[in-house]
C-alpha cells in the first residue's frame, strides 16, 4: 500500500506511512495504532506520528509591513495585489 493511491474506505494498519497533499503542502503521517471508534482530535493525534516537512515561510519574498503601521493605502494594496499575481 505504501506509495499507492488510497480511497477513503481503504483499510489501513499500524506501521503504514501515508503521504497526503493538500494544495502545495505535503503531510507525511505514520499510523501507530488504530481506534475502535471515533475519537476527539487530541486523542486521535496519539494514534499517528507526523513526519511532515516544515511549512514554507509565509509570503516569502514579499515586502512586509511593520507591525502596527496601520492599513495599507490604496496604492500599497495595488502593489501587493500585483506582487501576489491577483
Amino acid at each position: 500500500m505504501d506509495g499507492a493511491s488510497l480511497r477513503p474506505n481503504s483499510l489501513v494498519e499500524p506501521g503504514l506511512r501515508l503521504e497526503v497533499r493538500r494544495g502545495e503542502r505535503l503531510f507525511v503521517l505514520e499510523i501507530i495504532k488504530l481506534a475502535e471508534k471515533r475519537l476527539s482530535a487530541p486523542l486521535a493525534r496519539e494514534l499517528y506520528e507526523d513526519h511532515s516537512p516544515p511549512p514554507p515561510p509565509r509570503d516569502a519574498g514579499l515586502a512586509q509591513r511593520e507591525r502596527g503601521a496601520g492599513r495599507p493605502s490604496k496604492r500599497e494594496r495595488r502593489v501587493l495585489r500585483k506582487l501576489r499575481g491577483r
